[in-house]
């Protein structure tokens, strides 16, 4: 999971508290046109907006000031997501809540300790979350997000949802090592560029480790309609199998 507030929170995902955004470039059908993954990477840089903003109040002022540029990014953020769609995706509004709750107390108890758990909460709370869908539900969450794009077999849709649980409990304990064992300056910088470069990476090897299966479905299937006399079209874009 936008994964999906911090770019991530997917999120995705993405920066790591927003797996929405994350699971939106993670299920991106690669014979789609390109105006599908521009569509994603402008909801991707909106959705790591108030981060952005973050990073750059810090640099110039303070961790206080910085918490309360992100507590007014957000509620704008959220603001003009309801204003549009006249409806807000779940994640956003845990994320209000949680930068709410966190930011709050950072400002009203003078204590940076409140913000920087921040990541640290919403990532074991995906974590969380992707593992309670293996016992609730039909399918893991990862599948119910990903399955109209793209067609994989059960076992390795449970091998997926296990390798997003491990992604999200290794950010949270890497967010909260960095919290306690750095300076501030050098947590900020790895909120916004290390954490978001953990989940790219985390996502090329996903991407790498899905096209090895979707390529052996496809062969499968093109094995499947020349057995029958069918015909297989080969195209830049994409391949055509009839019957």
């Amino acid at each position: 999971m936008a994964l999906f507030g911090d770019g991530r929170e997917l999120a995705v995902k993405f920066c790591p508290d927003d797996f929405q955004s994350t699971a939106n470039i993670a299920r991106i059908n690669p014979y789609k046109n390109n105006t599908k993954i521009l569509e994603i990477h402008m909801k991707l840089l909106f959705d790591m907006f108030p981060v952005i903003l973050f990073f750059i109040a810090y640099k110039m002022y303070d961790i206080y000031t910085a918490t309360a540029v992100i507590i007014v990014a957000t509620v704008l953020q959220v603001a003009y997501v309801y204003t549009k769609n006249k409806r807000v995706e779940k994640i956003h509004i845990i994320t209000l809540v949680l930068i709410l709750i966190m930011g709050g107390l950072t400002l009203i108890l003078h204590d940076e300790a409140f913000i920087k758990w921040k990541p640290t909460i919403v990532n074991w709370g995906f974590a969380l979350v992707f593992l309670g869908s293996h016992y609730i539900g039909n399918k893991p969450i990862i599948r119910r997000m990903m399955d109209s794009a793209i067609s994989l077999p059960d076992v390795i849709w449970v091998r997926l949802s296990y390798m997003w649980i491990v992604f999200f409990i290794l950010s949270g304990v890497t967010n909260l090592y960095v919290a306690y064992n750095y300076d501030t300056d050098t947590w900020v910088d790895f909120k916004l560029f290390g954490l978001m470069g953990m989940t790219l990476v985390f996502i090329v090897i996903q991407g790498f480790y899905i096209n090895r299966y979707m390529e052996e479905s496809e062969s499968e299937a093109e094995a499947e309609i020349l057995a029958d006399g069918g015909e297989i079209t080969h195209n830049s874009a994409k391949t055509d199998l009839k019957k």
